[in-house]
């Protein structure tokens, strides 16, 4: 067994404390006092392997259940205290080593329950020994949780009609507690063997591969599962349904099986081919085997978030596993594809080593998204999605410019505070910080580095600091060293890491991207042969002039960036590391422009005082090609950011757009025009007629030529594709008459054909949407909803009715949504989010979000992601002091609004 280590929080023992002063204690449900008060677990006790019996009854909606824990008791108690959540608990007993070598029965335990904390108390007759074994035996029972979390049911319809009900599990971060009595810390790890009762028409799934099935009275089968390795209770997962799947082999002989609804099996496929090319890719660039014999995917018809990564039995919601080539466009595709590679990242992750506590959650998410990077650009370069990654540090950047931001590795202690750890900075800005350090210590010293820490920490938890310390040291056993560093030979392998060494220590660098909030803003001003630069905390909507400015820069330390740079009179990628407030770097000849943050690998802004933008948009203008596709992508995200930080003035930045007209490379030209859109809805939406009606004659006009190339065939590459949905979609919306006609004409064939027309998938949320402008055809949608077996077609459907310009339209979608059946309960924050996008129904949806608030406080945790989505979507519209006077009205109203605010 892998050596156990849980080093104790405590300076004395729990009895001890609770002897000194039970007064300082809860009281538990049944009046008497609860011997723990602390919200973590205390760790005189772990676990070392869960035995469970979990007989769910998808009729009467319940489950009946019993468990045995091995615990190892590392200090004398008199009490184990347990996590748990809406269990009635039927019995407890204990069990010694000796009691279980000679069969004896276990002493009935008492039972204390103190829900605040989602506690249990297991009081002992006589303290138990340390460095003992005991066996901890508990029957309880439940009902299926009704929401997305825990053991809880999941309803689908067949194409007969009939409503099918599955139990499934979703443990992340601290829902275990509300499935069976147990140590629900990342923390404890331990091995589980689970059994499994069920009916003959279901199937059951769990971790591991089924060992066997034994038949009982009644009809009833009785699954048993392998043990699993040893693992965090967040990772356990089994489920009963009625799935069919297909199935493959990868390389190393792992058994991987894609699993769904039978009507949707053919929309498997896609998935299948994906995961067995993705494992292959991971077991190779890890050096370690995928340590499971198998590994099931499985569409669950109600999910909460995109995917959970339990090991070996991995869950998503059907939208991001299901592809259906009729329905489901290229960006589906990489939607699906990106969500495939982030959960078989974590089976290394976040599973085989695992972050110490949800404060480090970032070592888990941010990794993973990073691997999504560096996997598809390998396995699928056809995507092109290093083109896209950039997208994901601007749309982190958006959150972390505010003064509502947090550290990537943040205090987490409440099961809400958890919740909101997973959230874009854990996710995109600690990939973007990742990605930003492989670029500076180079691919081949980050991925040894990688490698070491998870080779190091297998099976076990790490944090931080362990991660820099394997990037600082990370020598293998047959590798050679040269000072504290590893190289494949004695060479070092680039002058970068010889400046590394000399110059950084890697710990202190990344604790200032790591421990504090924000991004750092990098000015930039050239004198002569001197390149003049400082750095300083940016904020978006703080201006220099506001008088809480200077306040929130003094009370921030600095950043040490790793910034780089290209001038025109060199090719050269120059590097320099900025950790003073204020700093020059000497230029070797003179140059005509500088543009800092090459390729956009850096997680920085850059503002160029002096001439600097003029240059850079007089170069612009007349070769644009002299700079990388990314560098331009960069220019035109920074001048719109500092827009809003009141650094650039709106012209400058909009005199940087004029060159789109010329732009080749697609991702720049999309990222103009997603500014230039977000700038004419804002001024729709406050109702500036003259201003909506210039812009919109100004973009048709302008981006004419664009427009008029556009095909409505699904043709081209990934960027060609995403092209037409944009720009085509941008057109219609603009009332753009010859898109307005093509989209009609689509849509009226569609309809003739009682949608059996297969309608080109990179236009259909365009058809779609144009269609349900008018009464009959907003009608078919909804009905053609209820029908359709496409978690896409759905999507872009549930997008298209909620871009109705009736509002009692809109409302009875969002009526539609809080019911539950026509439209499921997991679309309804996506739902109010696109109905705010909506001018007709923004403030439809904010109205409805207030004075339905505590209603959907019952339907999703506080803290969760749906609760997020809904606060950001219906109140990101927001432009103005009186609408932003009324959030916080709402926040005094409902305090717990507070916490559902994402910035």
């Amino acid at each position: 067994m892998p050596q156990i280590c849980i080093c104790s929080q405590f300076t004395s023992s729990p009895i001890d404390q609770f002897n000194k002063d039970p007064k300082a204690f809860p009281v538990a449900t049944n009046g008497e006092m609860f011997p723990w008060h602390e919200l973590r677990l205390p760790t005189v006790v772990i676990p070392l392997h869960y035995d469970l019996l979990i007989h769910p009854n998808l009729t009467s909606l319940d489950f009946v259940a019993s468990e045995k824990i091995e615990v190892l008791v590392r200090d004398a108690t008199q009490f184990i205290i347990l996590h748990s959540k809406d269990l009635e608990i039927l019995n407890a007993s204990l069990q010694s080593e000796e009691d279980v070598r000679y069969k004896k029965p276990g002493e009935n335990l008492t039972v204390l329950s103190y829900p605040a904390h989602q506690q249990i108390a297991l009081l002992v007759p006589e303290k138990l020994r340390a460095h003992l074994r005991y066996s901890v035996a508990i029957d309880f029972q439940a009902k299926l949780a009704d929401g997305f979390e825990g053991f809880y049911k999941s309803t689908y319809r067949t194409l007969g009609g009939e409503t099918r009900t599955i139990a499934v599990t979703d443990f992340e971060p601290t829902e275990a507690r509300m499935a069976f009595p147990c140590f629900d810390e990342p923390l404890f790890k331990a091995n589980f063997s689970i059994k499994i009762r069920r009916e003959s028409r279901h199937i059951a799934l769990s971790n591991m591969p089924k060992v066997k099935t034994i038949e009982l009275e009644g009809g009833l089968l009785e699954d048993h599962f392998e043990t699993t390795v040893r693992m965090s209770t967040y990772l356990v997962a089994y489920i009963v349904c009625d799935f069919t799947s297909v199935s493959g082999t990868a390389s190393s002989g792992v058994k991987v099986s894609i699993y769904a609804s039978p009507d949707k099996w053919s929309q498997t496929h896609y998935a299948l081919e994906a995961s067995l090319k993705l494992l292959d890719f991971y077991e190779n660039y890890f050096d370690i085997h995928y340590p499971l014999p198998k590994l099931d995917l499985v569409a669950i018809p109600d999910f909460a978030s995109g995917a959970m990564e339990n090991w070996g039995l991995i869950t998503y919601r059907e939208t991001s596993l299901l592809f259906d080539p009729k329905t489901s466009s290229t960006s589906d595709k990489l939607w699906v594809t990106k969500v495939i590679a982030h959960e078989l990242a974590h089976q290394w992750f976040g599973n085989l080593v695992t972050m110490e506590w949800w404060n480090d959650i970032w070592l888990n998410e941010g990794f993973a998204r990073y691997m999504e990077l560096i996997s598809l650009n390998i396995t699928y370069p056809e995507l092109q999605f290093d083109d896209s990654f950039s997208n994901t540090c601007f749309e982190v950047i958006k959150r972390d410019s505010l003064n509502s931001s947090h550290p990537i590795s943040n205090e987490a202690k409440t099961a809400t505070q958890i919740k909101e750890m997973f959230d874009a900075v854990s996710y995109n800005k600690g990939a973007c910080i990742l990605n930003m350090l492989k670029d500076f210590l180079s691919e081949e010293t980050f991925r040894k580095g990688i490698i070491h820490y998870l080779k190091k920490f297998t099976y076990r938890n790490a944090k931080n600091d362990d991660l820099w310390h394997s990037l600082s040291n990370n020598c293998l056993e047959g590798d050679s060293t040269s000072g504290g560093f590893c190289y494949s030979d004695s060479r070092k392998t680039s002058n970068t890491l010889a400046f590394l060494r000399e110059n950084v220590e890697l710990k202190e660098m990344m604790a200032t991207w790591t421990l504090q909030k924000g991004i750092p803003l990098v000015v930039v001003k050239r004198e002569g042969r001197s390149l003049r630069l400082q750095q300083e905390r940016f904020l978006s909507g703080v201006f220099k002039e506001d008088p809480e400015w200077g306040t929130l820069q003094e009370r921030w330390y600095l950043w040490h960036i790793p910034v780089t740079y290209s001038t025109s009179s060199s090719q050269a990628i120059h590097r320099h590391i900025l950790k003073l407030k204020t700093d020059t770097v000497d230029l070797s000849e003179k140059t005509d422009w500088v543009k800092f943050n090459v390729d956009s690998n850096g997680y920085y802004i850059v503002h160029y005082e002096g001439q600097g933008w003029d240059e850079l948009i007089t170069l612009l203008n007349q070769n644009h090609t002299l700079l990388r596709p990314k560098d331009r992508l960069g220019l035109i995200h920074d001048a719109f950011q500092l827009v809003s930080a009141g650094r650039l003035t709106l012209d400058k930045a909009l005199d940087l757009t004029r060159y789109l007209q010329h732009e080749t490379s697609i991702p720049a030209l999309l990222k103009g025009l997603e500014y230039l859109e977000l700038f004419y809805r804002m001024v729709e939406r406050r109702n500036i007629s003259d201003v909506t009606e210039n812009l919109k004659h100004y973009l048709l006009q302008y981006f004419k030529p664009v427009i008029d190339t556009q095909s409505w065939l699904d043709e081209g590459s990934v960027w060609d594709r995403m092209l037409r949905s944009t720009v085509l979609k941008l057109a219609c919306y603009l009332n753009h008459a010859p898109c307005i006609q093509k989209a009609t004409e689509l849509f009226s064939q569609w309809m003739e054909s009682s949608g059996k027309l297969n309608i080109p998938t990179d236009v259909l949320t365009i058809v779609y949407s144009v269609g349900a402008q008018t009464t009959a055809g907003w009608n078919y949608l909804l009905e053609q909803y209820e029908l359709s077996l496409s978690g896409a077609e759905k999507n872009k459907i549930l997008y298209a009715l909620s871009t109705s310009k009736h509002q009692e339209k809109l409302m009875k979608l969002i009526e539609l949504g809080m019911e539950g059946k026509v439209i499921k309960t997991q679309d309804l924050a996506t739902l109010l989010f696109t109905t705010a996008r909506n001018p007709k129904g923004q403030q439809l949806a904010w109205n409805f979000v207030k004075e339905n608030w505590t209603h959907l406080l019952k339907k999703f945790e506080l803290g969760s992601f749906p609760i997020r989505m809904i606060i950001s979507g219906t109140t990101s519209h927001f432009s103005s002091k009186d609408e932003l006077q009324e959030i916080g009205f709402q926040v005094k109203v409902f305090p717990s609004f507070q916490n559902g605010k994402s910035g």
